[in-house]
């Protein structure tokens, strides 16, 4: 049935899947008394709501507009039920944040394959990227997809290698206007995230360790097959699935490099990995696959929501 109402796209899946967003992370606020019933404690819920509707919304945007989904909204349902997966990403906004600005970049550098105004994208791209950064420092790994991008696309052209320094540039001469505007808060924000930490010791309770081990057997499934299927795509799409393949190793690397490790961390994997999965159930020969895979993805989704309220 799950499989059945999101086989097309329908404005009814994206209002599902913003109710279910908006009273799941509603739930997780309370529960964990991170919502504080004030002007400013609704207003930030109402701008962290608004951040993880926008991403679903992208993540979708980005699956359909390039094609690489067929007409179906499997990617923003599977978005939904990894963030579930990982409630904790809810009182986490700066991850929300970071995680926002790299799918501004992943949708510019996706759409490079139309080469209409390649350099205005891999600028655009760079910035975006460098801006997370801001956020979450090592969301900055995510600048090896522009190379990439640049490789794949328009590497003939010297200036487009220029391009990411240029942004670099751009972006630094405004955290320097903005440090001194906040009496270097934000430089000694972003030096307390520049180390690298490989302590993975963080697990609170045993539905953590469930859930990401759960999550981890998925991705690898999800991955392989994605990875193995891209020789028999259109010669013109499969630079695009490979971007996708490399921005979901680059989120694994940033929440491996992240410091101050936590499940929320993988929020940066989430996108690929959704459309990676989506063209797996597409994949599936009969209805009843489909069906059973999605069922029990749902279930371990709410299961572990659940576990961590």
């Amino acid at each position: 049935m799950i499989a059945s109402i999101f086989s097309k796209t329908r404005p009814f899946n994206y209002i599902i899947t913003g109710i279910i967003l908006l009273f799941c992370y509603v739930l997780y606020s309370i529960s964990n008394q991170t919502i504080i019933f004030t002007v400013k404690g609704v207003s930030m819920l109402v701008v962290e709501l608004t951040l993880l509707l926008i991403s679903c919304a992208l993540v979708n945007f980005i699956a359909l507009k390039n094609t690489l989904t067929k007409n179906d909204n499997y990617a923003i349902l599977l978005f939904v039920i990894f963030i579930l997966f990982f409630p904790s990403i809810f009182k986490n906004k700066e991850i929300l944040i970071a995680n926002f600005f790299l799918l501004l970049a992943l949708r510019r550098l996706i759409s490079l394959k139309s080469m209409i105004a390649p350099k205005e994208k891999l600028f655009d791209a760079s910035f975006w990227i460098l801006i997370a950064a801001l956020f979450h420092f090592w969301s900055i790994v995510y600048i090896v997809l522009v190379f990439v991008s640049i490789i794949l696309h328009v590497s003939r052209d010297f200036k487009n290698w220029l391009i990411p320094f240029i942004a670099a540039f751009t972006v630094g001469i405004l955290f320097l206007c903005v440090n001194l505007m906040t009496d270097n808060f934000l430089w000694e924000h972003l030096r307390n995230q520049s180390y690298v930490s490989f302590d993975f010791t963080y697990f609170e309770n045993i539905y953590q360790n469930i859930a990401i081990s759960v999550f981890a057997s998925i991705s690898i499934l999800f991955f392989v097959s994605q990875s193995t299927s891209i020789g028999s795509k259109p010669l013109n799409m499969q630079s695009s699935y490979k971007k996708i393949v490399f921005s979901f190793i680059l989120g694994v690397l940033i929440y491996g490099l992240s410091a101050n490790k936590n499940n929320s961390c993988l929020a940066f994997s989430f996108a690929p990995l959704a459309i990676m999965g989506a063209n797996f159930i597409e994949s599936l020969e009969t209805k009843l696959l489909k069906e059973i895979t999605t069922i029990t993805l749902v279930l371990f989704a709410f299961t572990f929501f659940i576990a961590s309220l």
